[in-house]
């Protein structure tokens, strides 16, 4: 953030400055002048953006566009806009980390390294309808979160959701590991200078599960998946966080068999005798349901839930094992796109299930939030990887990828709804505070 000077008023050609002899006289007016210059800059230091401790070493390149984030302004009308619709127009600032800046980046996301020649995707920012939404702001995100938790909770689009955000964060400052485990599917990183960790917990069904065949119908798996049983995973070990993120979608387009108390009730896409096939829609809301029942029985539990909803991928001219690829390279504007078919009843599922876990959390003073990525996701078919997660020349069976997104790129905006959310939970938290206190007096009498 780069200081304004300040001018103090000039005199005037006649006039003269006349100098008090008295050094009391002259002690009070220096701390006049002290008092004068310095308390302009007060507010200022509530959000410290470049003095922060423990700050990494920053380029030139990332020095600049640090600064550049004092120039966006705050959403106005933030509390009565909805933004998660609008759409996306030229951010020719962006990004604010590169490839080579942030370490966090899954390989298979790095979309730069491994050659994609275009770089427009890059320079995009989602503009709500009605109103501004301001873009990360790393140094105040981690004021925010200073002494808190988050953790996410999901397959390997939340993780690619968390990977961003350290990108993000690390302009002000890198994490250190502190995982409880050498396995990859369950990390946790620390801001040692804020005290806020970061943690994700890798739960694909969000509910119990076990590959059963490795291979399956379409040689991906066959899964069993037991829709009335919780993922122990990350049930037993969520109750300490602050802020939970509950994503997943993509993998239940794969061959499923569905338990319910213990037995068989149906299938997507198994292929197994006399097993009735109930698409993967019954799944999916039902897992949903059971991971929402177990965040609503963990009896510690006080933090915020937000769901982060389905993001759709955008394979073209063929299925993503039949040839699929995502060679775009503009946003689709409002009106080219429609969320339709599978991706809505994804969604729908989602959403159904979320108020009814928010309805029955209410009654326990649990707050559930929407972080609805869905309309945004589905306008960026040019940020995917496709191709480029890997070398041409390398001997890698990986199909065109166009499920996650390309690092730096589109899934950054997750964090700007991010923040203007957490901006806007003190007051909204509050006021349920209130009525749901409100609503036990009641109940008292």
């Amino acid at each position: 953030m780069t200081l304004q000077s300040i001018e103090l008023p000039a005199l005037g050609k006649n006039q003269q400055v006349l100098v008090p002899k008295s050094p009391k006289i002259v002690l009070v007016v220096i701390l006049t002048l002290v008092f004068l210059v310095v308390i302009p800059y007060y507010p200022l230091l509530k959000y410290p953006l470049l003095f922060v401790n423990n700050s990494p070493p920053a380029s030139s390149y990332e020095s600049s566009k640090v600064d550049d984030l004092a120039s966006i302004p705050s959403s106005d009308n933030a509390d009565k806009c909805d933004i998660f619709s609008g759409e996306w127009i030229p951010n020719p600032k962006a990004p604010y980390y590169t490839n080579t800046s942030c370490w966090a980046i899954h390989e298979h996301q790095n979309c730069m390294k491994y050659g994609r020649p275009d770089t427009e995707f890059m320079k995009w920012r989602w503009k709500p309808s009605g109103c501004n939404l301001p873009i990360f702001n790393p140094a105040q995100f981690l004021e925010l979160v200073r002494g808190k938790s988050l953790a996410f909770v999901g397959d390997s689009v939340g993780r690619n959701q968390m990977q961003s955000l350290i990108c993000l964060l690390s302009r002000v400052e890198y994490p250190i590991d502190v995982s409880y485990t050498a396995d990859e599917k369950f990390k946790r990183w620390k801001y040692t200078s804020y005290n806020f960790t970061m943690a994700s917990f890798w739960t694909p069904h969000l509910i119990k599960s076990k590959e059963s065949d490795s291979n399956g119908p379409t040689h991906t798996g066959l899964f069993s998946l037991y829709l009335d049983e919780f993922d122990e995973d990350w049930t037993t070990q969520v109750e300490e966080f602050d802020y939970l993120i509950i994503s997943a979608g993509h993998w239940f387009f794969r061959p499923m068999v569905f338990y319910e108390n213990h037995r068989i009730v149906g299938c997507h896409y198994c292929l197994l005798d006399h097993v009735t096939d109930l698409k993967m829609y019954y799944g999916f809301r039902k897992a949903f349901r059971t991971a929402f029942r177990a965040i609503n029985s963990l009896e510690n539990y006080k933090g915020v839930t937000f769901l982060r909803t389905f993001a759709p991928s955008h394979f073209e001219n063929g299925l993503w094992n039949q040839g699929g690829n995502c060679v775009r390279s503009r946003p689709f504007k409002s009106n080219e796109a429609k969320l339709e078919d599978q991706n809505l009843e994804l969604y729908m599922a989602q959403v159904e299930e979320f108020r009814k876990a928010e309805k029955e959390g209410k009654k326990k003073g649990l707050r559930y939030r929407l972080l609805d990525t869905t309309q945004a996701m589905l306008l960026r078919p040019d940020g995917h990887p496709s191709r480029y997660g890997h070398w041409p020349h390398e001997n890698v069976t990986l199909y065109n990828d166009c499920v996650h997104w390309c690092l730096p790129g589109p899934i950054d905006t997750w964090s700007d709804f991010l923040l203007e959310m957490l901006k806007r939970e003190g007051v909204r938290s509050h006021e349920e505070r209130l009525q749901f206190l409100s609503d036990r007096k009641m109940q008292v009498r």
